[in-house]
């Protein structure tokens, strides 16, 4: 069998359903993988900061955000793979550099929904009255079984379900802003902390010990780009279907942040499990309340659906690239990877049996932090190396613009620390074991030994399948 013929064979089992997502798709992926932030989390910044240092930290991580977004939207049209992250680092980076990139993000997505799920029980136990395992185990099972089914169905349920949560927070801004008093978000108690004001009740720490909750309103959208293989126009649709996305939920940030507060007051919302429903009983919207406590739930899935999907592509790159298990990026009929979407379910699911879900979700953004600047750094060296790669979409402000993301990114990642130092200890242990199955087991069983290799594997390999379905001669 010729090294050609070889290749052909190895691709043609790891092979992703092409044009299934245009740019609206990929923007509602975006929002997927974050609207359940905005149900909750976020707020128990305010209980660290005040809503003035809560409002700076979510300023901050906003802007971290949004010129990673715009970075990884110049990487993701030039670079258009399912590894996302992980290929652009591997490009500048090497193997090394590439693998522990992809090791950070996959922490992140990995860990994630092991901590909604857990989330999830809780909100099915408030409605339903159950809770556990069998709870835990039927999400998993039923959403990782859409997700085999075909990409594209599981893009549209996603969609669908994200479309409920975001009915439940602007039903729920139109019901508060007619309560919304300036005076309710600066109604904490002025502490004796240092820098500490009306504005900014526990001082200037509480705005770095609020950083790791501003993140929620945003964490996990840079996922987009690892539906790039399953784009119909990769070039055009990633950067558009990221940038719409971040700015949606700019929009959905700024609703709660503000008319949460303003309207139930700064110190209630600080304290609550679920805030848009106890600002709504607060204001009298009773009934409103219990539409938008079954609708959260929604956001939880939303979410939890769509980090599955990440996870998945996050590992067939890995997998098909040899840095895990070559069967993790088998796919099937459908187009789809099977064992990369089950195994880490199952792995996520173990992990969901410890009830950690404040634990798990802390750790997750510590793997966050860590790629973001990664990711970030991966954007400048591809300017200063590669000059000349063909930039479908250019990033306004070049590497200013990512060296932003940079700094902010480090910013955060001490944040992370300032917050549960157990959490980032735990993930610094978890990194370094992966890094350790890289350094002496992995690099050695690589499929190619650079990443223009591997985008050129990919290629021929596609060309050649095109070829055979076409009846056309292989060349």
């Amino acid at each position: 069998m010729s090294e050609q013929t070889a290749d052909q064979e190895y691709l043609a089992q790891r092979q992703l359903k092409r044009g299934s997502a245009g740019w609206i798709l990929l923007a509602g992926l975006g929002v997927s993988y974050v609207i359940s932030g905005d149900f909750a989390g976020w707020n128990f910044g305010i209980a660290q900061a005040g809503w003035g240092g809560y409002a700076i930290a979510a300023a901050l991580m906003g802007t971290m955000y949004f010129t990673l977004v715009l970075s990884l939207a110049e990487m993701s049209a030039a670079i258009p793979t399912a590894g996302g992250g992980y290929s652009f680092a591997r490009q500048v980076m090497g193997p090394a550099g590439g693998y522990l990139t992809g090791l950070a993000v996959l922490i992140e997505y990995a860990l994630a929904p092991a901590a909604i799920v857990t989330f999830i029980g809780s909100a099915v136990e408030e409605l339903l009255g159950i809770n556990g395992p069998w709870v835990y185990a039927a999400f998993y099972g039923v959403f990782i079984g859409i997700h085999i089914i075909g990409v594209g169905e599981a893009l549209k349920v996603m969609m669908a379900i994200s479309g409920l949560a975001v009915v439940a927070i602007l039903a729920t801004a139109v019901a508060l802003v007619g309560d919304f008093d300036t005076a309710n978000l600066f109604n904490i108690p002025v502490t004796d902390a240092a820098g500490a004001s009306t504005f900014l009740p526990f001082g200037w720490y509480g705005i770095w010990a609020a950083l790791p909750f501003a993140m929620w309103l945003f964490l996990a959208v840079e996922g987009v780009p690892l539906g790039a293989e399953e784009a119909k126009n990769p070039a055009k649709d990633v950067p558009k279907g990221i940038i719409g996305a971040m700015g949606f939920l700019v929009f959905t940030a700024l609703l709660v942040v503000f008319l949460l507060a303003g309207a139930a007051g700064a110190d209630m919302i600080g304290e609550s499990g679920v805030p848009l429903v106890h600002a709504l009983q607060e204001t009298g919207n009773e009934t409103l309340a219990m539409v938008v406590n079954v609708l959260g739930l929604a956001g939880l899935i939303a979410s939890f659906f769509s980090i599955i999907f990440g996870y998945s592509r996050m590992i067939f790159a890995l997998s098909r690239a040899g840095y895990l298990p070559k069967s993790l990026s088998l796919t099937g009929k459908r187009k789809t990877p099977y064992w990369a979407l089950i195994v880490p379910g199952v792995l996520g699911f173990m992990i969901s049996l410890s009830g950690k879900g404040d634990l798990i979700l802390a750790m997750a953004v510590v793997g966050a932090t860590m790629s973001y600047g990664l990711m970030a750094l991966s954007h400048i060296l591809l300017r200063v190396q590669q000059p000349d790669l063909k930039r479908p979409y250019r990033t306004p402000g070049g590497v200013f613009t990512s060296g932003v993301a940079l700094a902010l990114s480090l910013v955060a990642f001490t944040g992370v620390y300032a917050f549960d130092p157990k959490a980032f200890y735990y993930t610094m242990v978890l990194f370094a074991l992966g890094a350790l199955y890289y350094f002496l087991h992995s690099r050695n069983h690589l499929v190619a030994n650079t990443a223009q290799e591997e985008f050129e594997l990919l290629e021929h390999a596609e060309h050649d399948l095109t070829s055979e379905l076409t009846g056309g001669t292989v060349t």
